[in-house]
């Protein structure tokens, strides 16, 4: 046990809250001095020639520098007479995480590919506040989702009690609904505030033809041109997100149609209303509705038509479901159970499968508090739609946070290429299949800031200062997983660990670097902040690493100085 932990439990409560003072560590130094020559001050020129050949950021311009070098000096300095940094300077640079941040905030990816090429943001349940079986349902949390770049929201929409209107909520729950109009007004006016790319709603219907033509009418009438309305040639492939900028797209289960023989007319009159029921679909109508399933029919075409994205479940077994030939283009819903044994059994079925259309997996049903699964072997296996319960937290929350931090958080990511290849004899990627390492990821994490704004003096101990340590470790393929943690650094605010970690990755396409600091006591240590990076998007060089709290929202000054080096 560490002195400090002694102080703690034997109650020596006299220590006052020293702050250390904030320099640059010792590698920090080294880089000045090197790109300096052992000068007291950096050039614009040995500035440039430390982002281009030290970070790696190719095609910087001198005018780039003189602008972050502008900047940096004007908030140091009363007056700016040159273009010159201090080490000092240098070091204030590096801590600006809105110009030295650890990932690209660029869209980046070729967005012209089909939609099934492409992980999707996709939000489960969207207009739940809290928990699935008593919480009240609302449009605020499909606004926060919109506004953090999820790119599909699901509405259940069921009939009111008069039937005369929709409304949206977690069917046979205790939760308290939301009218339908006012959740797609909200999508309207939010939709595009994150992202251009297109907004997709999955809508899980519970309702009779009149009343799904009612939402065909609500629909148009709320989106006008920005709904999109399915083309002939999407019966063969999909859409880009390029080409559907703007837009929003239905996606749903189309309504079963009347029999189509010549026969139907009279075999429905002879039915039951229990019958009729079968042949509609709904498990829930009663003698009222017969009557208004009839007249609804026609009105219901409408509503079909709108269908961009036709959904279905597996009727006759998921490995049947997965590999049918469709003629258009479908999505297909597992849960998450359905497809870990899909995995187990048959993973390249899977893969086949997403490489034309669409796979949404949705958290099983015992997940009443909001949790959500671990997402890596969905999209291991090309899964495009993973739907989570976006107003929770923990960590498979955060993987999910960390992976559309991707492609400059614009909820659409290129999925990898070895997911989308056929091979000559039309074989695809097996995630069974042993894989080489493929790259060799060098992590350091110099040191910490900014609790002392963000927390009062007390909130880690009464009586004094916080001991941080801070976790790294790889979420991606099982080969790929690995955890390792710094020292604990005792009584600090800013601590300073100067540790590098070495990790050894099979598909860094997939994989998350995920980073955590907690602060140590005897008892239980103490959240102090968390961060989800996507390796494929890490920047190379000394980066600032701004953390988050449990619900992924990014604290105000808390950051980490590291660096990431791929060899």
């Amino acid at each position: 046990m560490g002195s400090y932990n002694y102080y703690k439990m034997f109650g020596c409560f006299n220590r006052k809250f020293k702050i250390s003072d904030l320099g640059p560590p010792r590698d920090v130094i080294d880089i000045f001095n090197l790109y300096t020559k052992g000068e007291s001050e950096m050039s614009p020129d040995n500035f440039l020639r430390f982002l281009v050949e030290f970070q790696r950021e190719e095609g910087t311009t001198i005018d780039d520098v003189e602008r972050i070098m502008e900047r940096v000096l004007n908030m140091s300095r009363s007056h700016l007479t040159r273009y010159v940094f201090t080490v000092n300077d240098f070091f204030h640079y590096l801590m600006m995480d809105d110009v030295n941040e650890p990932i690209k905030t660029q869209v980046h990816h070729d967005m012209t590919a089909p939609l099934q090429h492409y992980f999707i943001y996709t939000g489960h349940n969207s207009y739940l506040t809290g928990n699935q079986l008593s919480s009240d349902s609302s449009e605020v949390p499909i606004i926060k989702a919109l506004e953090r770049g999820v790119r599909a929201i699901e509405l259940d929409i069921w009939p009111n009690n008069a039937k005369d209107n929709i409304h949206v909520l977690h069917g046979r729950t205790l939760t308290t609904p939301v009218t339908l109009h006012k959740c797609l007004k909200s999508i309207k006016e939010h939709a595009f505030v994150k992202s251009p790319y297109p907004v997709i709603i999955t809508l899980e219907d519970h309702l009779t033809p009149s009343l799904q033509a009612k939402v065909a009418e609500m629909v148009t009438s709320t989106f006008g041109d920005m709904l999109y309305y399915p083309k002939e040639s999407d019966k063969d492939a999909f859409p880009s997100p390029d080409a559907l900028k703007h837009q929003i797209i239905l996606s749903t289960k189309p309504p079963k149609e009347y029999l189509q023989s010549k026969n139907a007319g009279k075999e429905r009159s002879t039915r039951t209303t229990q019958s009729l029921s079968e042949i509609l679909g709904y498990d829930d109508l009663d003698d009222d509705d017969v009557e208004d399933e009839k007249s609804g029919h026609k009105k219901d075409l409408e509503y079909k038509h709108l269908i961009a994205i036709h959904a279905s479940k597996p009727k006759n077994g998921t490995r049947k479901a997965l590999r049918d030939e469709y003629r258009k283009a479908k999505r297909l819903s597992l849960s998450e159970q359905a497809l870990q044994r899909a995995a187990n059994l048959y993973a390249v079925d899977i893969v086949r499968f997403t490489q034309k259309y669409i796979l949404r997996v949705f958290p099983k049903g015992t997940r009443v508090t909001s949790t959500n699964f671990r997402p890596l072997t969905a999209w291991m296996h090309g899964a495009q739609m993973v739907a989570f319960n976006m107003q929770g937290y923990g960590r498979s929350l955060w993987m999910m946070h960390g992976m559309f931090r991707s492609n400059g958080a614009c909820g659409y990511v290129r999925k990898p290429d070895f997911l989308m290849n056929t091979g000559p004899k039309g074989e695809v990627f097996d995630p069974k299949a042993p894989l080489p390492v493929k790259k060799t990821l060098k992590v350091k994490v110099y040191m910490g800031d900014g609790w002392r704004l963000d927390f009062s003096q007390t909130h880690f101990d009464a009586f004094s200062p916080p001991d941080f340590y801070t976790k790294v470790s790889v979420a991606g393929v099982a080969a790929d997983v690995a955890k390792k943690e710094t020292k604990v650094i005792g009584d600090d605010w800013t601590p300073v660990w100067n540790e590098e970690f070495t990790f050894q990755l099979r598909v860094p396409e997939l994989a998350l670097l995920k980073i955590v600091v907690q602060e140590y006591d005897v008892d239980k240590d103490d959240f102090a902040g968390q961060t989800c990076l996507p390796v494929s998007e890490l920047r190379p060089g000394i980066r600032v690493v701004p953390l988050h709290n449990k619900k992924g929202e990014k604290f105000k000054s808390v950051k980490l100085l590291m660096r990431f080096l791929f060899v």
